[in-house]
């Protein structure tokens, strides 16, 4: 009798099993088809616009051929000029959160804090940067544009620096206070070496996040149409091109749109393969 309903019990839970591997597989495969089609359009059109025209003429007006060399410029400039500013930013408060006040009342704030600029939406951002420097500036500008790509920025560098300096052994930091080695000196030749595989990472993964962000750069560096390399003015991006071109209800514009998503897909892979090189086994430092 009581086999048996042992057997009732055992049959029971592999159905359930069952029942709740056919959805986890059905929610999977679910998922991954609609990033399969997602990129195969992209890979479809993107390609087919694809030649060395992009990379060497200007966006054109409607009906003309042309490339997206202004606006790859400018994109670079404005996230050289992100990575810049909020760099050393990120860098200076992970190294304050792990190495100097891992357990003071202000770390737990700027962690809170940081959580929160990481999930936020960037078109926040750049409401808040518009606010603080468009409009006393008076006009858009690549200035603000950096400034807003930077924000993004800082968090993940935050949140990268600390978990890599925490990792660091403590041993390490006790030998080199042992031979008298201030603190200072301990992080910056000791904690630093170790730890700056996952810190370059860091930085890597940042620049990925702000590679595709079209929000915060349509309230601060707006766009332009020409070539410009004056950050205190209107600047081209990638992003806000993209945009543009894809709501116009022109063919040539919309073709150069998939384009230039697909130059960013491709960006955004090549800085994910190479973060994940720089952290796999044998890379560390």
């Amino acid at each position: 009798m009581q086999q048996d309903i042992l057997a009732v019990r055992y049959s029971g839970r592999r159905r359930r099993n069952y029942v709740a591997t056919a959805l986890a597989l059905a929610a999977t495969a679910f998922g991954v088809g609609w990033l399969v089609l997602i990129l195969g359009a992209l890979l479809w059109h993107g390609f087919s616009g694809l030649s060395l025209r992009v990379f060497t003429e200007m966006t054109p007006p409607p009906g003309s051929s042309g490339g997206l060399l202004n606006p790859i410029f400018g994109s670079l400039m404005l996230t050289g000029l992100a990575v810049i500013i909020g760099t050393p930013i990120g860098i200076l408060a992970g190294t304050y959160m792990a190495e100097y006040g891992k357990y003071a009342k202000l770390t737990m704030v700027v962690r809170f804090i940081n959580d929160i600029l990481l999930s936020a939406p960037s078109i926040v951002v750049g409401l808040f940067i518009y606010e603080i420097v468009v409009a006393p500036m008076g006009h858009f500008s690549g200035y603000a544009g950096g400034v807003a790509l930077a924000v993004l920025v800082i968090p993940v560098v935050v949140r990268t620096t600390e978990d890599m300096l925490t990792l660091v052994p403590n041993a390490l930091r006790e030998a080199a206070t042992s031979i008298g080695l201030p603190r200072s000196l301990a992080i910056r030749h000791i904690c630093y070496r170790a730890a700056r595989a996952g810190m370059v990472t860091g930085v890597l993964l940042a620049v990925a996040r702000i590679s595709g962000e079209t929000a915060p750069l349509l309230f601060t560096s707006l766009n332009n149409q020409f070539w410009s390399n004056n950050l205190n003015g209107p600047i081209s991006s990638l992003p806000v091109i993209i945009f543009q071109f894809a709501l116009s209800p022109y063919k040539d514009w919309q073709a150069l749109a998939w384009t230039g998503a697909l130059i960013i897909t491709l960006t955004v892979l090549a800085l994910s393969i190479s973060a994940r090189a720089l952290v796999a086994p044998g890379k560390q430092s």
